[in-house]
């Protein structure tokens, strides 16, 4: 794919996933690769670009396909950069407050109506107990706050599904490190939406207040919300993170 123009890793995700820019401007674009055994749908990612595109600022598919040592995903850039580039990690009030304003920005501008996927709490629910009944959870790899709970603990916790606040289209990943910055400090796009799909919109904003501790220290997620424009929810926020720990 390269073809002998440059090659920067950009990215490394804890499942093994990887991210390259290739290229320069004008003719840069980025590849994202997923080794086989990793879990990760790049196919399913790939779908969810080519919805979103014609209605946010989400990267372009270029290309997509899959071997037998993993699949990838070839994209357009956007402008910006992450959220938690060395830039934005110094100014954290800037860059949470981007966050919180593009997550909005994205809830408001996906149509719930035409959405062909889901992310709702029964379907997650439902995941998360096939995968249970197969050995494939890690509790040791949840936030310590849960880890007591046990999977059994935190399945039958989970049964009680709170009603949806407001049902959007979320982006299914909503950590800080998704949301693309320009140089004015303010929010210029969304990326990894492979989790994409309709949910309340606290499946989203639990995690992405929740991320800016793991990013910038704690006492900003009240910023996020503030940003967002809703008010604090523990019970909501408490239900999505065990759930988001529970995940794939």
């Amino acid at each position: 794919m390269a073809a002998g123009r440059p090659v920067r890793a950009v990215w490394e995700n804890e499942l093994g996933g990887l991210t390259f820019e290739v290229g320069a401007a004008p003719d840069r674009f980025f590849v994202k690769w997923a080794p086989a055994a990793s879990g990760l749908d790049l196919a399913a990612e790939a779908a969810r670009l080519s919805w979103a595109v014609a209605f946010a600022a989400v990267p372009r598919l270029l290309d997509q396909g899959a071997d037998d040592e993993g699949s990838w995903l070839v994209t357009a850039p956007l402008p910006g950069q992450s959220a938690v580039a060395d830039t934005w990690t110094a100014e954290p009030r800037t860059a949470v407050t981007a966050i919180g304003e593009g997550l909005r920005a994205l809830h408001e501008a996906l149509p719930v109506a035409d959405c062909p996927f889901s992310w709702t709490a029964e379907d997650r629910l439902a995941d998360a107990r096939r995968r249970a009944a197969q050995g494939r959870i890690d509790a040791t790899r949840w936030d310590p706050s849960h880890r007591p709970l046990g999977v059994d603990g935190a399945l039958d916790l989970l049964a009680d599904i709170p009603p949806p606040d407001r049902t959007v289209v979320c982006h299914g990943d909503s950590c800080a490190p998704n949301t693309l910055l320009s140089d004015d400090g303010r929010w210029s796009g969304h990326v990894d939406l492979g989790g994409l799909g309709v949910a309340d919109r606290w499946a989203d904003l639990a995690v992405a207040a929740w991320s800016t501790e793991w990013n910038y220290g704690p006492g900003w997620d009240g910023l996020l919300l503030d940003a967002y424009g809703v008010r604090p929810d523990p019970d909501r926020a408490r239900y999505y993170r065990l759930l988001w720990d529970l995940g794939p």
